[in-house]
């Protein structure tokens, strides 16, 4: 399974790159500053999780086991809720979109959580 999340989470880094960039080239002229600002957050948590898939991958090496699968499937989750829900209010401006985001925050936390939790119950 490590080598799935490190590709997933490669994969992630790519699209976040490009959304970025996106955000930044294409959107800087089509979008309230605001908007933009709600993109840029989103691109900058996708990039960010994406490397804690990465950082699941080694964990999965070192400690396979439930909480690290479950971290790499919360930090997954978070990335398609948390950012997802941000590009989408960008685009649309739709404040509905924004009831989305904390359930994705929710996935961050606890993603890190059971990283955590999967270097300490690997503890002799």
């Amino acid at each position: 399974m490590a080598e799935r999340w490190f590709a997933l989470g490669a994969w992630l880094g790519a699209a976040g790159v490009i959304l970025g960039a996106f955000g930044a080239h294409t959107l800087k002229s089509r979008l309230p500053a605001e908007m933009l600002a709600v993109w840029e957050t989103g691109s900058r948590y996708h990039l960010i999780h994406a490397l804690a898939l990465i950082a699941t991958a080694w964990a999965g090496t070192r400690w396979p086991g439930g909480w690290t699968l479950a971290a790499g499937w919360l930090f997954l989750a978070g990335i398609l809720l948390f950012s997802g829900s941000l590009y989408a209010l960008a685009c649309t401006g739709l404040r509905a979109f924004g009831a989305i985001t904390p359930a994705g925050g929710l996935c961050f936390i606890a993603g890190w959580a059971c990283l955590g939790m999967a270097a300490l119950r690997a503890r002799p």
